[in-house]
């Protein structure tokens, strides 16, 4: 069975439009569900940012199904210039880990180079331009630990991301000043940096609606491809 890892479950929003007979499972993620893809029984599981509970989330599914391939999905930041918003990324390569594997049929437009995978949210453009030295054209935060999770039992690995953030791009707020214990975006912390800071409020929307738009866009893609 296909694993579907994301670090939230607004990522999986537009692939669950294409699914059918989702159902929730009692498992001790944020997120679980098995579904139905083009025919094919699904798992798609989150459970927050950052490695540590990507991984979790994997070994949870690993426990309990047999997976016969990992795809990390979500949101990358951008470091290659020519990157725009709302373009599908599908990495080659995880630096500092391995090669990615790539789909067997791909249906729509996409852009392919090299992802970094840290714990940490690349907050503005300056980081950014930093990054970007490592020669990686994409950083995210979860595509690392499910890389070793998928060589440590030896099924195939994808990483196929939607930019939500362009490398010209800072984002309204330092969201690594916002997680909590576990790692996971706590919106009462997001509320509490927003107060008193006119504009930053307008400017979460503006990405709110961004982030919505490129997870329709990837589940459109997914839904269109064949692993």
């Amino acid at each position: 069975m296909l694993v579907f890892i994301a670090a939230e479950p607004r990522e999986f929003a537009g692939l669950l439009r294409h699914t059918e007979l989702a159902s929730k499972l009692d498992w001790p993620v944020s997120f679980a569900r098995m579904a139905r893809l083009k025919g094919n029984a699904v798992l798609l599981v989150a459970d927050g940012p950052g490695p540590k509970l990507a991984a979790r989330a994997v070994n949870t599914a690993r426990e309990r199904e047999k997976v016969e391939g990992l795809i990390s999905i979500g949101f990358c930041g951008a470091l290659d210039p020519a990157l725009a918003p709302c373009d599908i990324f599908i990495a080659t390569e995880v630096l500092g880990v391995g090669t990615c594997s790539m789909p067997a049929g791909l249906g729509r437009a996409y852009k392919t180079g090299k992802l970094l995978s840290i714990d940490r949210v690349a907050s503005t453009v300056a980081e950014k331009s930093e990054l970007r030295k490592s020669g990686a054209d994409v950083v995210e935060m979860e595509a690392g630990a499910v890389a070793e999770r998928a060589e440590h039992f030896n099924v195939p690995f994808y990483a196929i991301r939607v930019v939500s953030d362009a490398a010209g791009e800072s984002l309204p707020l330092d969201f690594n000043q916002v997680r909590d214990a576990e790692g996971r975006f706590d919106r009462f912390k997001i509320l509490a940096a927003g107060a008193g800071r006119p504009g930053i409020f307008p400017a979460l929307l503006k990405l709110n609606r961004r982030c919505k738009a490129a997870a329709r866009i990837l589940g459109d893609f997914i839904a269109d491809t064949r692993f």
